[in-house]
């Protein structure tokens, strides 16, 4: 019995053990940098890359400068569906901007009220009448089946790009 208990020893536990050591042994740490770099654009030596309004207000400004691009009371204290609300706003964005390819020139903005989601983008006028109010009853009759609620979108169109450039950095 012994024989088997120091053969599992060496073969099983063993590795393991040895590995864990290994990794803590591997674990390296540095000091804090203490500069906020997230979400800000840095400036081209040219000054070529355009932004949008919502792109050129840093972080700090939202709800000073900028909106919040997701509306809803789940994250309050206490609100329900925290996450599942997160990944249904990631879900409808990604299917936006993957069914209107190359025309969504803005955020898009989401507004969940009671049990029906408004969604709100600025669009470019590529394509037909027809297949823009086809592509809208699309949008809206999928997701509507894939959320179980109603859903509206709210597509503002512009004719150029670069009518919804703000500045130049």
């Amino acid at each position: 019995m012994s024989s088997q208990l120091t053969r599992l020893l060496q073969t099983q536990i063993n590795p393991i053990w040895n590995g864990l050591n290994q990794l803590k042994n591997g674990v390296h740490t540095s000091a804090v940098v203490c500069r906020v770099q997230s979400g800000k654009y840095r400036i081209t030596p040219k000054r070529n890359r355009p932004l949008t309004y919502e792109m050129a207000n840093p972080p700090a400004h939202i709800a000073d400068k900028k909106s919040w691009n997701s509306w809803n009371t789940s994250n309050m204290k206490g609100g329900l569906r925290r996450s599942e609300t997160a990944i249904e706003d990631l879900f409808i964005r990604k299917f936006m901007v993957g069914t209107w390819h190359s025309l969504v020139l803005s955020e898009v903005t989401i507004k969940r009220q009671f049990n029906h989601i408004r969604i709100g983008a600025i669009i470019r006028q590529g394509l037909p009448q027809s297949k823009m109010y086809f592509l809208i009853g699309y949008s809206e009759e999928l997701l509507a089946n894939w959320l179980q609620c109603p859903i509206t979108l709210e597509l503002q169109t512009t004719e150029k790009r670069t009518d919804v450039i703000f500045k130049y950095i």
